[in-house]
């Protein structure tokens, strides 16, 4: 089976975030890997669009069953009519997750992946989980580019 990453973020998103949602999808599809997202618009549509872009396959998992709402560059869509309980899929279905940019739906999958304990989380802007004397909590690594980003999850070095 081909690696598959999870690639989370919110589905309102800043220019920046968009940017490297794209790139991140790109290099993930460049690399072989399989895009796994929530199926939305902002981050979510920038990842898959970025991937597609590069000739690769991605896997949205609405929250819903709109079949109208999924954006165009999906390449399956998986409905699931369960609202934000659909991040445990998300989660579950993934070898590594990649989160660009921050949200209360990011930090959910942020917290899923961690509680898996076995992949590999990496935070590319957005959320920086700490515990309550600032310390960071294990787990979660931090990269300062996608291709910092894509580097970690697909080679288990993290810097």
């Amino acid at each position: 089976m081909r690696f598959q990453v999870a690639v989370c973020g919110p589905g309102s998103c800043t220019e920046q975030e968009r940017l490297h949602a794209h790139r991140v999808g790109g290099l993930l599809a460049e690399r072989g890997a399989i895009v796994l997202c929530g199926g939305g618009g902002g981050v979510m549509a920038a990842a898959a669009e970025g991937a597609r872009s590069r000739g690769g396959l991605v896997v949205g998992i609405r929250p819903d069953l709109d079949r109208a709402a999924a954006p165009d560059a999906l390449s399956a869509v998986v409905f699931t009519g369960m609202g934000e309980a659909r991040n445990a899929a998300i989660v579950a279905s993934a070898d590594a997750v990649i989160s660009v940019g921050g949200s209360w739906g990011t930090l959910s999958e942020i917290a899923l992946a961690g509680r898996r304990g076995e992949i590999p989380v990496v935070c590319l802007t957005g959320w920086r989980v700490t515990d309550q004397t600032g310390n960071p909590v294990p787990g979660p690594v931090h990269a300062a580019t996608p291709e910092e980003a894509v580097s970690m999850v697909l080679t288990g070095r993290f810097v």
